[in-house]
């Protein structure tokens, strides 16, 4: 085994599995995708750590224990249409793009998205729509309605708007907080209903436009 695909097992049996990451499909989507490719080259040597990667605009690669959280969380089906708000680096749409039917992912930096679009072209994933967009503001999607949505960053409150672009059964995944940060499962239940689970506490960058925003927790 070469030292890379070392690393890569060493990520999968000990960051990702203690967080009880077990479900199978998500394991072997992380196994799959090179996540080395996916990581600015200043940084490819931490590819594989417990940690932020940073990238550009003080932004950041999520944890790969977070990662796994988020994608098993959502329990995402091959007839799911995804939205992800806040692209990176791509490897996240990457994930999501594996393990559902379409991905269409949105985020406020240009640069991210034409990064983001080539890493996903090198490794023949086509099944994704990136966008340039705000999401924090009235940023117009395209589907209406989503089986899934990620929401990548932390908002300081939580905001309603999201769910309501679920379908019936779909799910949502979004960390709220400030100086604590709490992960958070919503799944719409039907046309007027919304169940909210916390899972797990966590410390994530705030979506870029929340930082001022003071809203009440809804639940």
């Amino acid at each position: 085994m070469s030292s890379i695909e070392q690393a890569r097992f060493n990520m999968i049996e000990q960051q990702i599995r203690p967080w009880e990451v077990l479900d199978s499909n998500v394991l072997e989507t992380m196994k799959s995708i090179p996540r080395e490719d996916f990581v600015p080259s200043l940084y490819r040597s931490f590819a594989f750590a417990d940690m932020e990667i940073p990238l550009a605009h003080g932004e950041a690669m999520m944890p790969p224990r977070i990662e796994g959280r988020l994608l098993q969380e959502l329990a995402i089906t091959p007839y799911d249409t995804c939205l992800e708000i806040g692209t990176g680096s791509g490897y996240l749409t990457a994930c999501l793009a594996t393990l559902a039917k379409y991905v269409y992912s949105v985020d406020i930096y240009e640069n991210f998205i034409r990064t983001a679009q080539d890493n996903l072209d090198k490794h023949g994933i086509t099944n994704v729509n990136l966008a340039t967009g705000d999401a924090a503001q009235d940023w117009q999607t395209q589907p209406n309605y989503y089986n899934v949505i990620a929401i990548t960053a932390a908002m300081p409150s939580y905001n309603n708007k999201y769910e309501k672009k679920l379908k019936v059964g779909g799910r949502l995944f979004v960390v709220v907080g400030k100086d604590v940060q709490r992960a958070m499962l919503i799944t719409r239940e039907s046309s007027s209903e919304f169940s909210r689970v916390e899972l797990f506490e966590t410390k994530l960058k705030l979506l870029v436009g929340t930082e001022q925003i003071i809203q009440k927790f809804i639940f």
